[in-house]
């Protein structure tokens, strides 16, 4: 294998680690806000408001990303085990 093959698939490999890093970011920092904005307003508040319909559709979202660009058999089961963690938060 070429030296530019190498590095092209070591780029490849980091870019699919950082979206899944961000991926793991994004939906955790959703459920801390969804936490805050019970605890601030009550819970009733939050269930009545846009935000747990909106932040299922950005995880969906995160979701598909991260599906689009971790292909291999490695990455996609860390996707699937992201997937499950989220799926409890909802």
């Amino acid at each position: 294998m070429s030296d530019q093959i190498k590095v092209v698939l070591y780029i490849k490999n980091m870019i699919s680690d950082m979206i899944f890093l961000n991926s793991i970011i994004a939906t955790e920092l959703m459920k801390i806000t969804e936490n805050l904005a019970a605890l601030r307003h009550g819970e009733e508040f939050l269930k009545s408001s846009s935000c747990l319909p909106e932040h299922r559709i950005l995880n969906e979202q995160v979701m598909e990303i991260v599906g689009k660009y971790n292909k291999t058999s490695e990455e996609i089961e860390r996707k699937e085990a992201l997937e499950k963690h989220i799926l409890k938060h909802l």
